[in-house]
């Protein structure tokens, strides 16, 4: 069976440096605000999650890949998932609210943000949905295990850490399960040649590394969707 990868080539797209980090953001070019206007609006919860995220620089899937991995949970209705990386638990709480009868397991080293993330489930009231599990995804394994086995695995943490994530966590996949990992495209910068940042370079390198290796793994089919800022999906063989 061939593995196909799909890259962005946006006539449109324009870089331009980000402020004292030192990175790049991509503006949105006419496609991506069209496709964004055609959206739902998002219930008052979500969209005050959002700004909150905004306003204090939090990563947060971006919305068209985030519609578009809801989409397809929604069609492989995974009864049990697995979040690499929780933040404030915006994730969590997307499919939480799009999949009421499946349990959701998140994983959060960041201690405020464990925090936030766990007012935020309390405040929606999910009725045990979500379970919060505060440590480092690398060392975790075993707890995350005892939760498993898992239909689906999140992967939206430290993307220099990706395919440790990747080998970890797949051990727990049900047949048949998938892995979505997210900002596989970084923006856009694993298409370009040449990126000024020596740090920002360092990322774009190991990203391309583990989108090569993920899209040569005998045991997955996977596709890279350019939404958001990258999906990867992959489908134990």
């Amino acid at each position: 069976m061939r593995k196909f990868l799909i890259y962005v080539y946006s006539v449109n797209a324009i870089f331009s440096c980000c402020t004292d980090r030192g990175g790049y953001k991509l503006k949105k070019d006419k496609v991506d605000i069209y496709i964004e206007s055609l959206i739902a609006k998002r219930p008052a919860f979500f969209l005050e999650m959002e700004l909150y995220a905004d306003e204090n620089n939090i990563p947060i899937m971006e919305i068209s890949g985030m519609e578009a991995m809801i989409q397809f949970l929604r069609i492989k209705q995974p009864k049990k998932i697995l979040e690499i990386g929780t933040a404030i638990g915006y994730s969590a709480l997307r499919m939480a609210h799009a999949l009421p009868n499946t349990k959701i397991v998140t994983i959060e080293r960041d201690e405020e943000r464990a925090h936030l993330a766990a007012q935020y489930f309390q405040q929606f009231d999910h009725n045990g949905q979500i379970h919060l599990v505060k440590g480092d995804a690398l060392e975790a394994e075993e707890l995350a295990r005892s939760y498993g086995p898992y239909d689906a695995v999140f992967i939206d943490a430290a993307k220099g850490q990706y395919k440790k994530f990747f080998e970890l966590y797949s051990r727990f996949v049900n047949e048949q399960g998938i892995i979505i990992t997210d900002n596989v495209l970084f923006k856009g910068l694993v298409a370009e040649e040449v990126i000024q940042h020596k740090r920002t370079d360092q990322l774009v390198k190991k990203i391309k590394v583990f989108n090569e290796w993920l899209m040569s793994q005998p045991d997955y089919y996977t596709i890279i969707l350019p939404v958001g800022d990258g999906v990867a999906i992959s489908q134990k063989r």
